[in-house]
């Protein structure tokens, strides 16, 4: 029996809000349409992005990007060896007026917090955020303050075989929804980039082009997109398939499936449909899964990466037959 979904009018204005955004990004960022398509996605997914690569590729610029496109508070941090949990969080202070510790918001209180070279910091200051990521609060001196919605972690990182860098605990890695690399531009895009940033950043004259009530309306819309039985029963599957290939000694989480259902759904909105088809969880299972993935010593042996396992358990995961939406 079809299911009706009245949701199509909502998914009309997310596709023109999306659009907007991704072309105010894409006035930075040349040359990365899928890049900026995967970070719109997690937005929407109510998710947070990790952005891996070497210097230079554009990581700042594009988290920068994407804050100036929606007109909300954006907070910077960046984070360094002596960066403390406190300087991301806040802290409790003590007024000799009225005699009472008040708190201090720290930079985490903003609807989007851009994290700069994440990997810096040592693995403490790094937990600060797990709490604050996962449960949308943070909890300081025994009181729990409650984050604006929406709230999403945007952070950079250099690969953790460069100087000066702590890998990120597993437990940090799986709050992100999605992690993805820049790249390199492709020729043609960084001639471009010479003509266009030559003389001034496009950054300096990026203007909003969404506000947060728009943004919450959009995340709205996407979680009244249909996923059936046999789509989540995919998922499952293919979050299964990880933690039983030998070629892994540590699988994906409950949590990756609910990420990336979510995701999913935001990537069936996006494209202009209100149901989840099996398409869009492949196109998601590199991005949301393999990151969280950790190979075994085997796999390392014959220089088997997370995402090569990944891609070929996407492959083996029977997919399951179309069914009347």
């Amino acid at each position: 029996m079809a299911v009706t979904h009245d949701v199509s009018p909502r998914l009309d204005d997310l596709v023109v809000t999306a659009h907007r955004i991704r072309q105010a990004i894409e006035s930075v960022i040349e040359g990365k349409g899928d890049v900026i398509r995967l970070t719109l996605t997690v937005l929407l997914a109510e998710g947070h992005l990790l952005i891996e690569d070497v210097p230079g590729v554009g990581k700042t610029m594009l988290a920068k990007a994407l804050a100036r496109s929606i007109d909300c508070p954006v907070r910077r941090i960046q984070f360094t060896p002596d960066l403390l949990p406190s300087d991301i969080t806040g802290v409790s202070a003590y007024n000799q007026q009225t005699r009472e510790f008040e708190f201090k918001p720290g930079p985490v209180f903003a609807n989007i917090v851009v994290g700069d070279e994440i990997n810096r910091a040592s693995p403490k200051t790094q937990s600060a955020l797990l709490e604050c990521m996962e449960e949308h609060q943070v909890t300081v001196d025994g009181t729990t303050y409650r984050l604006d919605s929406p709230f999403m972690v945007i952070a950079t990182q250099n690969p953790i075989e460069m100087e000066g860098t702590y890998p990120l605990p597993e437990a940090q890695r799986d709050r992100f929804t999605a992690r993805i690399a820049m790249g390199y531009p492709e020729p043609t895009a960084e001639l471009e980039m010479l003509d266009v940033h030559g003389a001034a950043s496009p950054l300096d004259k990026l203007e909003p082009v969404a506000t947060t009530a728009e943004v919450q309306a959009l995340i709205e819309a996407v979680r009244a997109v249909y996923v059936s039985q046999s789509i989540k029963k995919y998922a499952i599957d293919l979050v299964t398939a990880t933690r039983q290939t030998p070629e892994l000694r540590l699988g994906a989480s409950p949590r990756s499936t609910l990420q990336l259902v979510r995701a999913a759904r935001a990537h069936a909105a996006l494209a202009g449909r209100d149901y989840v088809i099996p398409d869009d969880l492949q196109d998601l299972c590199l991005p949301v899964l393999a990151h969280r993935l950790l190979p075994s010593v085997e796999a390392q042996g014959q220089r088997r990466m997370p995402e090569q396992v990944m891609a070929d358990l996407v492959r083996r995961v029977p997919v399951p037959e179309a069914q009347a939406k």
